[in-house]
Parts: C-alpha cells; sequence; structure tokens
C-alpha cells in the first residue's frame, strides 16, 4: 500500500531539509506556487525498485511499523516511498498516483507520526468525493492508529447528524468528511470549528473537483487556518481543476507522480468477449459460471441493470449483490461488507464502484456496459490486480460496440485477447437458454414491481445521471447549496449525453 522511492536515500537519518529533493522545476500551470517534479527534481531517488526498503527506513514510529506488519503490509508501496520522507519533512504534496498504489497508507502514516509527536483534538480533516471512501479511509485510519489511541470520526452525508454531532464533540482527532455534510457542521454545530487543524487531504481530487465540490471546498478553506498547515492533495489523474492548486492553498507543493500515464498494471490479464446483444446476460452467466469460485465485480451503466442483474443471478443460483447510488447508505455499506466479508461473491455494480473502494481479492472484474470514458474503463479494472496481486478482466463486446472497444485500446495501449472460450464454449452457453430466459423474464418482473412499490420509475428515470453525482446532490443540500438539474455538467442528460454517459 505504501510508497516506494524514499528507499535507499530514506534510510538512516535523513536531513531536516530534504536534500535530495531540490525545487528545480516550476509549475508551468497557473498555479502560483513550484511544484518539484518526482521524475526530474529528485535525482537522488532511486528509479528502479527497492525491494529492501522498511517502513522503519522511512523513519515512521515502531508503532506505526507494527501496525503496517499487522495488516499485512510487508513493504512500502511506490507512492508511500516516494511520499512518506517529503511528509516527514513537513512539505505540502501533491500525490499522482494509480489506483491501488496505497495513496490513503502515504497520507494517513506521516499524518499519525506528527500526531504522536504533537498530540491535540482534531488534527487533521481529509476529504473524500463519496461516502464509501470515506469510510474506507476511516477504517485505514484507526488500524493504522492503533498502537497510539488514534480517535476518529467519519462525518457523511446519509448518516444520523446529531450521533455526528456527538461524535464531533467527543474530539476525534481524525475527521474523514464529505465536504457538504462537513460544511454543514461548521454553519450548525455549537463549538465545532477547525481553527487549529494541522493537516488537509483532498483524496480523489479530480473527483472531488470534477463533481463541483469546488464552491463548498473554497467555504470550508475559508475556516482553516493558512499558518501551520500541511496540506496532502492526492489523485489518480491531474486535470485542468486539480491543476489550478490556489484553491487547495498548497505552499511550495512537491509533485510525485508514480504514473503519468493511462495504463493498467502488469498483473492484471485483459480479455475481450464479442458477444451478440440480444444473448449479453447469457453469455454473462455461462461467463461468472465457467469461473465459479472466483470473487467478481460486473460493472454495468445503469441502475436499472445492476438490480436486474443481480437479481436474475440470484434466480440462477449465483451469490449476487448489487452497489449503485440509488441504494440508501446503510444499504451500500451493507453490500460491501457482504462483499469484503465472502458472503456475497459477485458485486453487480455502478461505476460508484469503480474508484477509491478498497475491496480486498478481487479477482474478476467483468464490463458487461463498456464505459464511454476510457479513464473510467481503467479504473472499473483496477479493482482487481491490487497490491501486486494478479487478476483477469474480460470486457463483453457487442455488435455496437467495436470502435469504443478500439479506442479503449488506443488509450491503454494494449491490444487486447479474446477469451479462450473457444467454440464448443459458445455452444455450452447456448445450452443454458431456456433457464437464463426464465430468469430474465422473472428479473424483469421483480425490477418493474420494485419500481411501482416506490412511486414508480418516472420520477427517477427523468433525470438519471451518474451515481456520484446522486452523492454530490446529498451533501449539497446538507450544505444548504442548490442543487443543479438536468444530469451532469453543463445540464445534460444521461446516456450517451452526460459526461461519462453513465446513468
Amino acid at each position: 500500500m505504501p510508497d516506494s522511492e524514499a528507499g535507499s536515500s530514506a534510510s538512516g537519518s535523513r536531513s531536516p531539509s530534504p536534500a535530495p529533493h531540490p525545487p528545480t522545476t516550476t509549475s508551468s500551470s497557473s498555479s502560483a506556487q513550484p511544484i518539484a517534479s518526482s521524475s526530474k527534481a529528485l535525482p537522488l531517488l532511486s528509479t528502479e525498485p527497492t525491494s529492501s526498503t522498511t517502513f522503519s527506513d522511512l523513519g515512521l514510529l515502531p508503532e506505526l511499523c507494527t501496525a503496517c506488519t499487522q495488516l499485512g503490509f510487508k513493504q512500502p508501496s511506490e507512492i508511500q516511498r516516494e511520499c512518506i520522507p517529503y511528509a516527514l519533512e513537513g512539505r505540502d504534496i501533491i500525490g499522482l498516483a494509480q489506483t491501488g498504489s496505497g495513496k490513503t497508507a502515504a497520507f494517513a502514516l506521516p499524518i499519525l507520526h506528527a500526531l504522536w509527536q504533537d498530540p491535540q483534538g482534531l488534527f487533521a480533516v481529509v476529504l473524500a468525493p463519496t461516502r464509501e471512501l470515506a469510510y474506507q479511509i476511516s477504517d485505514q485510519f484507526t488500524a493504522l492508529g492503533s498502537g497510539i489511541g488514534v480517535r476518529v470520526a467519519t462525518i457523511v452525508g446519509g448518516m444520523d447528524t446529531m450521533a455526528q454531532q456527538v461524535a464531533l464533540a467527543k474530539k476525534p482527532h481524525i475527521v474523514v468528511a464529505t465536504p457538504g455534510r462537513l460544511q454543514d457542521h461548521l454553519e450548525n454545530t455549537k463549538g465545532f470549528s477547525l481553527r487549529n487543524l494541522k493537516y488537509l487531504v483532498m483524496d480523489e481530487a479530480d473527483r472531488l473537483l470534477d463533481l463541483d465540490f469546488g464552491p463548498v471546498i473554497d467555504k470550508i478553506l475559508k475556516v482553516i487556518p493558512r499558518e501551520g498547515r500541511r496540506t496532502y492533495l492526492f489523485s489518480a489523474t491531474m486535470t485542468t481543476k486539480v491543476a489550478k492548486l490556489q484553491r487547495a492553498s498548497l505552499r511550495d507543493p512537491v509533485k510525485l507522480e508514480v504514473s503519468s500515464k493511462y495504463q493498467t498494471v502488469s498483473t492484471l490479464l485483459q480479455y475481450y468477449f464479442l458477444v451478440p446483444l440480444k444473448h449479453k446476460d447469457l453469455h454473462l452467466v455461462h461467463l461468472l459460471h465457467t469461473l465459479s469460485g472466483l470473487t467478481a465485480i460486473v460493472f454495468v451503466r445503469t441502475v436499472v441493470d445492476a438490480q436486474r442483474l443481480s437479481i436474475l443471478l440470484r434466480l440462477l443460483s449465483f451469490p449476487a449483490i448489487p452497489l449503485h447510488g440509488q441504494l440508501s447508505q446503510s444499504a451500500r455499506l451493507g453490500a460491501l461488507n457482504k462483499f469484503k466479508s465472502g458472503g456475497k461473491t459477485i458485486m453487480i455494480a455502478t461505476d460508484v464502484a469503480s474508484r477509491g473502494l478498497d475491496i480486498p481479492s478481487v479477482d474478476l472484474v467483468v464490463n458487461y456496459d463498456l464505459p464511454t470514458n476510457s479513464k473510467d474503463y481503467i479504473h472499473r479494472v483496477g479493482r482487481t490486480a491490487r497490491a501486486g496481486r494478479s487478476g483477469k478482466s474480460v470486457t463483453l463486446v457487442t455488435q455496437y460496440d467495436v470502435e469504443l472497444f478500439q479506442r479503449i485500446e488506443g488509450v491503454i495501449g494494449k491490444k487486447m485477447d479474446e477469451y479462450p472460450l473457444g467454440a464448443s464454449g459458445k455452444q455450452e452457453a447456448l445450452l443454458l437458454s431456456e433457464r437464463v430466459g426464465e430468469a430474465q423474464r422473472e428479473a424483469i418482473k421483480e425490477v418493474k414491481e420494485f419500481q411501482m412499490g416506490h412511486g414508480g420509475a418516472k420520477g427517477k428515470g427523468k433525470r438519471r445521471r451518474d451515481d456520484d453525482e446522486r452523492d454530490r446532490d446529498d451533501d449539497e443540500r446538507e450544505a444548504g447549496m442548490p442543487v443543479k438539474r438536468g444530469g451532469g455538467r453543463g445540464g445534460r442528460g444521461g446516456g450517451r449525453g452526460g459526461k461519462r454517459g453513465r446513468r
């Protein structure tokens, strides 16, 4: 999970001024702050993986190193080896790394190290774009800080405000929050203040800004002290919005980029499977049958398909569960917990699950629907082959998806192989037609009954939008902000008209 380049240079004692990181380059963006580039401004850091580097070599507390060992983190990952030495030197950091690289521990460990040295209430705030990611980050802080008695509060929309006020009154060291609900407490919770905050983290910053949380973040920044505060900004990509670093008030930040190109990890086997559109469900069922015993996430474009396929698969005795933005917060957390614990081994998900969530030991990712944005493909398949493990992805390609599929191949710079099912395998799939057809009809019936029982599909169908947009709307309501209508940015609706074509 941690970073990986401060190994040899960070072992032993380190100078209080990070000698290996002279700010020899300056950002060419509109940011007023110079940004050191890890590839050009870190000449003393090894460009080769340093397999012998340990968490202790990075200068972390023994208690934190012990926690890492107990959690199964044998050695720092690349982003951790890069970030932790700079963080311990007191630098602001921009961390760019591919999914599954261990970004959470890269900022959590130095914050916990600093907390142990200078303990105080409300030491750090971490902003996350979605509720599930916020809970995941909180769990990571709690586990890593177990040896130093860290107190963590999770403040997100969709949960009881009064209970959160009680949690904040207990003076937690770390608050992990979605922006809207945090701003709501800043305005309405008596005695809650960020005046003495020492650390601010914006995780998945590209998503935070892309989901128009900018105005809320600006309000939060106005009540956080500029002096004596360290700011970390972590992101999968450096978008135009993320590049406007004045918003984050980073001071002389060091930019650490582990992966600058859109790419997938080398331990991931990627396949495609040509299927007729009318037989898409049939071939999904057959694929999951041939790969039974594996934990799998099946990505779909719409909430309706997530519901329908989860019902269909359960009717065929597959342990499937849906995850999408129309579920209540408790239902979403329940689905994640069942999947993580192994109670359910197949998750049918919209792109609400494609980024940020730490779901360990996913063996297989299936793209039932292709994402219209190539970067979303990378985030989806990044749910498997994490932290050095191997994994497999299979993308179902219909006669209408060929051009989009070829565009994705061009972005990742890789030609995928056809899944080795063979002609006999396709014939075997056709033998399941009758059973799958019956399950399809029953699943459609159940989805319609569910919609009728919840006021019909009209109200929600009118403004289908990205699942993450639903989270943003909830948080903005709680922060007293007007909610935009019309399906995402620029008033565009769902489907191909929306930014990512998700609904």
